[in-house]
């Protein structure tokens, strides 16, 4: 009997090799970018620079165009707008500097979702998020019990955008620790910093994101009641430890976090209600990338004396505020072509690792969800990086199917 061996091209090889480990890098350093910038304000640009560029060169090289998804059409209108609605607003002192952070985050979304639906495994993007926010986990701890800060904020300016990364990880981190040696203490450990770190960002939006996570988790059968009672117990002992090295600092941190709870509502309050009043005075263009900035001040009379130019801290207001109505109907048509997609991939796998990746990313993107309702969360990665590879999930497991549909035929 006569074997044959298949011998595949180097250069496919290589190409494939060059995109998951730029891949990896933009979704693992995206939540330390802080410490990156503190190096060179550029440095954390460089990877997704570098993805994007070696997914132009493969794609060049191969004349293959990326496979289309209803997500690459809603993003390609959502570029149109933002760039409408710059355009419209050009004098802006926040456009320019916006329309560029609004524009390569589209950019990488369409990319990360052709590359993790073809050459790059999804698992290992979901690992490697869950590896930089354990690092940045870690650093959020040193912060508060090192360097005495009140608030946590490790490689991240605003303890909230923290919270923000830590509590997205957490449900990618309970698949993608499967497969790995000592898995259980892996994920048992790294789930305790993520969740210890976000505990001491004392950001309550946070907190009521990754309850969301974690109850989606349960709900759905992925995260099992005993490992969830290992995290716990070992984010106790942490707590514990934190008390009898650190006791003076936390108490202090909570008195003063007590102290400004009050006013953070007041203010939130006063800034939905600009941002509320920017979409209706401007419901077709809105104000323009970062116009709630420049006009805040103007719309809530000089509420806040003190803080001219902020966020509204609400991610949603924010963004229907400055790219207008039709602006925001595509911003949630991403999320909503997310959540499609990570369903179907739920429903054509009911058991097994692709499942539960696709249950991940939606516990994932439900914590980000919640989170932003309170934290204007648009410029950053997570949000689309999870967009992307519920889509990327979904594109999987539809062709899947319909590469078995012929075999069950015959």
């Amino acid at each position: 009997m006569t074997t044959f061996t298949v011998v595949l091209p180097a250069e496919p090889r290589t190409h494939a090799a060059t995109l998951r480990v730029l891949a990896y890098a933009t979704v693992a350093l995206a939540p330390v970018e802080g410490y990156l910038t503190a190096v060179d304000a550029q440095l954390g640009k460089v990877a997704p620079a570098l993805l994007i560029a070696a997914w132009l060169v493969v794609r060049i090289r191969q004349r293959r165009l990326p496979r289309p998804t209803p997500l690459h059409a809603v993003l390609a209108l959502l570029a149109v707008v933002v760039a409408t609605t710059a355009a419209a607003h050009s004098s802006g002192v926040f456009t320019t500097g916006y329309t560029l952070r609004w524009l390569p985050f589209l950019v990488v979304t369409a990319v990360l979702a052709d590359v993790a639906g073809r050459e790059v495994p999804i698992r290992g993007l979901l690992l490697a998020m869950a590896a930089g926010a354990t690092v940045a986990g870690a650093g959020a701890l040193y912060s508060l019990v090192v360097d005495g800060e009140a608030r946590a904020s490790g490689p991240q300016p605003d303890p909230n955008d923290l919270a923000y990364f830590l509590v997205a990880a957490v449900p990618v981190l309970s698949v993608a620790c499967q497969g790995l040696r000592r898995r259980n203490l892996v994920g048992t450990v790294a789930g305790a910093v993520l969740v210890a770190g976000s505990l001491a960002t004392f950001s309550r939006g946070g907190a009521l994101g990754l309850a969301a996570a974690v109850g989606w988790l349960l709900l759905r059968g992925v995260l099992p009641w005993r490992v969830l009672g290992a995290a716990a117990a070992a984010v106790a002992a942490l707590g514990l430890g934190a008390l009898l090295f650190a006791g003076p600092e936390l108490d202090r941190a909570v008195r003063e976090k007590s102290f400004i709870a009050t006013s953070n509502v007041d203010t939130r309050e006063l800034r939905w209600q600009a941002a509320a009043r920017m979409v209706t005075a401007h419901p077709v263009l809105g104000v323009g990338p970062g116009g709630f900035r420049e006009e805040y001040a103007a719309e809530s009379h000089d509420a806040e004396v003190d803080e001219q130019t902020p966020v509204a801290h609400n991610m949603y207001l924010e963004v229907a505020a400055e790219l207008g109505l039709p602006g925001f109907a595509l911003f949630t048509g991403v999320i909503a072509v997310a959540a499609v997609a990570s369903e179907r991939a739920v429903r054509h796998a009911p058991t097994g690792p692709v499942r539960a990746e696709a249950v991940a990313i939606q516990a994932s993107l439900l914590a980000v969800l919640v989170t932003s309702t309170f934290l204007s969360e648009q410029y950053y990665l997570p949000l689309w990086s999870l967009s992307a590879l519920a889509v990327a999930a979904g594109s999987r497991v539809g062709r899947a199917g319909a590469d078995a549909c012929p075999a069950r035929d015959q």
